[in-house]
């Protein structure tokens, strides 16, 4: 694995005029037959049996193992990893919620020898990567060893017509790393070779590796046709606008020309907004909204209180986004403060997965419930291709090691982190794999805005 290390280090020096390695100097060098990755265990489990989803706490349950390298099959490719990020599946998966991620595995390598290699007692988690590719196999014509890459995580068989207009709906649809095996929280990682993407050349690895799921999930939801298909003028309502969502949903709202609102928890995440360009901005912690009375009964009080605080903020005028992702916390809050006519697009349910409105606001007034889930491989691409452009920015705030992925994922899983959270898999140090620095330094106080506010 040093002779790897070395090679992409003295590969990504040439632009400081070192002489470049090319495809055969990586394709010849040797792949060991293991490497460490973080892993939860089939055995364990139950290992939180009869605790609540609070108490569990992914620094008992995440191993950085010594793993054997996968095989590696036609149309795949096998990347060395530098550096990859935490997501909330891999908080999900840590805490063996809302179920064991041993079944998505089983169920996997049901489909062909091939995918039973994914069937393990062991699961590799990880959803994000950037690193460099090292091995490709059969079938595989635009990737060669050497390129630097960054790899979204959809992965999909394409045998059925279902998924040909919309990759997101073919039947065999997963999520690498959540629902596959051998994903990006590990210094090597085994990835089908339509998931990659070029490495944005300002980045370094860490930051490159951020963006990757949220980026995505985030285009789709906001900006595609298959999701709310924001234009100029918008007003949009953005649950948890720091976070690792909301974050790139607010800069996706600036750049097209719409009007974020951003709702936030503190005063500190209110100033990241700013920093991001944001003005109108709702702590809901100063403001005490309380949308439950109790576990059962909502409060429409609230919902109006919370609708008369947005008009006040957009001059008068409703919502036509909501940017949902809570779930059964803020959904019936959302569906009433959304406009006639308007939208509210989901893709996660952080708070509950059982969500409670009042029908009578979504039907009378013509309003639209939108289902997303992460993107397609156009939509990811078109999102990577805007990070390259230093149009949107990664949202890093904090970087740890491999050995400290566990803790990592407990930041996330207490939301003690702003942004995006990031791990260090090969990469002896943060700042490696920058190429183009003028581009960087004309962004790079919107590359750090999440790292000066940690």
């Amino acid at each position: 694995m040093n002779e790897i290390l070395d090679a992409i280090l003295a590969s990504t020096a040439s632009e400081h005029g070192s002489p470049a390695l090319g495809p055969e100097d990586f394709a010849a060098l040797p792949v060991p037959e293991s490497y460490r990755a973080v892993t939860v265990h089939k055995d364990e489990a139950e290992m939180f049996a009869g605790q609540t989803t609070k108490e569990k706490d992914p620094r008992k349950s995440l191993h950085v193992d010594e793993v054997p390298v996968p095989e590696l099959g036609p149309g795949e490719a096998l990347v060395a990893v530098m550096a990859s990020s935490v997501n909330y599946n891999s908080v999900w998966t840590s805490i063996f919620e809302p179920l064991p991620t041993f079944g998505f595995l089983e169920r996997y390598g049901r489909l062909s020898p091939l995918a039973k290699r994914h069937d393990l007692p062991y699961h590799i988690i990880g959803s994000d990567l950037a690193g460099v590719v090292l091995r490709t196999g059969p079938g595989v014509n635009i990737w060669r060893p050497g390129d630097e890459v960054v790899a979204h995580c959809l992965s999909v068989e394409l045998e059925s017509a279902d998924g040909h207009n919309d990759t997101m709906l073919d039947p065999e649809q997963r999520i690498w790393g959540f629902e596959t095996n051998f994903g990006g929280l590990a210094e090597l990682a085994l990835v089908k070779s339509n998931q990659l993407m070029p490495k944005p050349n300002h980045l370094s690895w860490e930051e490159a590796a951020a963006p990757g799921l949220v980026n995505s999930t985030a285009y789709r939801q906001l900006v595609s046709r298959n999701g709310a298909g924001m234009k100029q003028g918008d007003n949009v309502l953005i649950w948890g606008a720091s976070g690792g969502l909301g974050s790139y949903a607010t800069q996706f709202a600036l750049a097209g020309g719409a009007t974020p609102i951003c709702v936030v928890s503190s005063p500190r995440k209110a100033e990241i907004c700013r920093a991001m360009g944001a003005e109108a901005i709702i702590d809901r912690s100063a403001d005490d909204y309380r949308f439950w009375k109790d576990e059962h009964t909502q409060d429409p009080k609230e919902w109006k209180r919370f609708g008369k605080r947005i008009r006040e903020l957009t001059g008068g005028e409703d919502v036509d986004i909501v940017f949902e992702h809570p779930g059964r916390e803020t959904f019936g809050a959302s569906v009433y403060v959304t406009r006639k006519g308007g939208t509210i697009v989901t893709c996660a349910s952080t708070s509950g997965y059982t969500h409670e409105y009042d029908n009578r606001y979504l039907w009378m007034s013509l309003k639209r419930i939108v289902g997303s889930h992460f993107a397609n491989y156009r939509e990811a691409w078109e999102a990577n291709r805007l990070i390259a452009k230093g149009r949107i920015h990664p949202t890093l705030s904090k970087v740890y090691s491999l050995e400290d992925t566990g803790q990592a994922a407990y930041d996330v899983h207490r939301n003690l982190h702003q942004g995006k959270v990031g791990v260090l898999a090969l990469a002896p140090q943060e700042g490696l794999g920058v190429r183009d620095l003028e581009l960087r330094e004309r962004h790079l106080d919107a590359i750090n805005i999440f790292r000066d506010a940690a």
